[in-house]
């Protein structure tokens, strides 16, 4: 997890926001990791983040298995060509069955696949390369759309 959060601390213009006891974040948010594109170091207001990695079960969200000791998952806003490339699937048209719970897999998100979101559980050797290139594709794209909206 911390070799994912340091690689993305590396990209220009990122923002990694980590909630702690005591802050604004519910505590079911505390641990988790939430990627930004926010060259001015401020967590943007009306956006949201590029990529997350969640350490628990969130109260609709329990498909992972994130409670359980040293479980993580890393979730990717990815454009629909990507998504289907690795997938296999339309975001909107999701049918398969799968395990959500496998560890080093990517697979749509669990609750906001549809959406364009992907995961995957304990990144390792199999896939860590490849979260690694989507998150980068992911923050290049929030840079994007952040010139669009300022132009």
């Amino acid at each position: 997890m911390e070799q994912i959060i340091e690689a993305v601390r590396g990209f220009d213009g990122a923002l990694v926001v980590i909630p702690e006891p005591g802050g604004d974040f519910p505590e079911f948010t505390w641990g988790s990791a939430f990627f930004f594109f926010a060259p001015d170091g401020q967590m943007p207001q009306n956006a949201q983040p590029y990529g997350t990695i969640v350490v628990s079960n969130y109260p609709d969200d329990t498909a992972s298995a994130l409670d359980a000791p040293g479980r993580w998952r890393v979730n990717i806003h990815v454009d629909r060509a990507t998504f289907r490339e690795l997938t296999g699937e339309e975001p909107r048209s999701l049918t398969r069955p799968r395990d959500y719970a496998a560890a080093d897999s990517v697979m749509p998100h669990p609750v906001y696949g549809a959406l364009g979101w992907l995961a995957v559980v304990n990144p390792g050797e199999r896939t860590t390369d490849t979260v690694l290139q989507l998150l980068r594709g992911a923050h290049d794209a929030a840079r994007a759309r952040r010139a669009r909206r300022r132009s």
